[in-house]
C-alpha cells in the first residue's frame, strides 16, 4: 500500500522515538519498519473482532479509543467501516490527519473525557491503551458511557500476572514491585521513565472497572499466544501459564445491556 513521504516520514520519526529513545529496545529499527505496514497487519484485528463479537461487528459506528497513528482506523475504513479514533497524544493524531482513508475523522482527547454524545457507537475498540490511561476506572465509565445499549466494547492490555513486558519486549517477573522492576530495566540498560506510565491490570480489575460502570456482561479469551515462551525459559513459563490458567494478555468483550 503506498503513502505519502510526509506520512512514512512521520510515522518513522514518531515510532524511532518510541521504540529507540523511550523504550531503548535494540532492534527498534525492525519495529520500526513494521510500524510502516500496521495498516495492512490490521486486517487481521478486523477479522479477529468479527470473530469474537460476531459477523455484524463492524457495520455500525466504531471508536477507536487510543488510536495511535491510525493505522487500524485507515484499514476500517477502507473496508468500509465508520470509524472514528481519539487519541491524547497531538503528534499521533496530526499523523492520523495525513492518512487518505480517515473515516469519521480523528480527535485529540484523553480517554477519561471522550468527546462524544451517550451512546454515540456501536463498537468501542481498545486495544493496548487502557493500560497507560491516567484512571483506569474513568476510562472504563466513558467507554460505557459512548456505548449504545446493545453494543460492544472490545479491549485488549497486558495481563499483570504474565512473565513478559509487551513494551519493553522483556522478560518480566508477574506483579514485580516497581522499585525492583526500575532496577531490572537499569541493569538491561533500558530507560526507566516510561514505566511510570503503566498501569499493570488483572482481571479482577477489569471486573470491577466493569461493573462500577454498570456492565456486568464479560467476556474473556484466552488463547492469546505467550510472547516470553519463545525463548530459553518457555518450558518453565509455558507450565506456569498450563497450570495457573493464567492468560499472558487479557481480551474482552463487554456488552452493554
Amino acid at each position: 500500500m503506498s503513502h505519502s513521504p510526509e506520512l512514512r516520514e512521520s510515522t518513522d520519526r514518531y515510532y524511532t522515538a518510541y521504540y529507540r529513545d523511550t523504550l531503548g529496545i535494540p532492534d527498534w529499527s525492525a519495529l520500526v519498519r513494521r510500524r510502516g505496514e500496521e495498516e495492512i497487519r490490521e486486517h487481521a484485528r478486523l477479522a479477529r473482532l468479527e470473530t469474537l463479537i460476531g459477523a455484524g461487528a463492524l457495520r455500525g459506528r466504531v471508536l477507536n479509543v487510543g488510536c495511535g497513528t491510525g493505522g487500524f482506523n485507515a484499514a476500517a475504513a477502507a473496508a468500509g467501516v465508520q470509524v472514528a479514533g481519539v487519541d491524547a497524544c497531538a503528534e499521533a493524531v496530526a499523523i492520523c490527519a495525513l492518512r487518505p482513508a480517515a473515516g469519521l475523522g480523528f480527535a485529540r482527547a484523553a480517554a477519561e473525557a471522550l468527546p462524544f454524545a451517550d451512546g454515540a457507537f456501536d463498537l468501542v475498540h481498545c486495544f493496548s491503551v487502557i493500560e497507560h490511561v491516567d484512571s483506569v476506572p474513568a476510562t472504563i465509565r466513558e467507554m460505557v458511557r459512548v456505548t449504545r445499549r446493545g453494543g460492544a466494547i472490545y479491549v485488549h492490555t497486558p495481563n499483570a500476572w504474565s512473565f513478559y513486558e509487551g513494551h519493553y519486549k522483556l522478560f518480566w517477573a508477574p506483579l514485580m514491585p516497581r522499585r525492583v522492576a526500575r532496577a531490572y530495566l537499569r541493569l538491561r540498560g533500558r530507560p526507566v521513565a516510561y514505566f511510570a506510565t503503566l498501569r499493570r491490570l488483572t482481571r479482577r480489575a477489569i471486573v470491577r472497572g466493569f461493573a462500577a460502570a454498570g456492565v456486568t456482561e464479560l467476556t474473556f479469551y484466552d488463547d492469546d499466544r505467550p510472547r516470553e515462551t519463545l525463548g530459553r525459559a518457555r518450558v518453565l513459563t509455558g507450565a506456569y501459564y498450563r497450570l495457573s490458567g493464567v492468560a499472558p494478555y487479557l481480551e474482552l468483550v463487554a456488552r452493554k445491556t
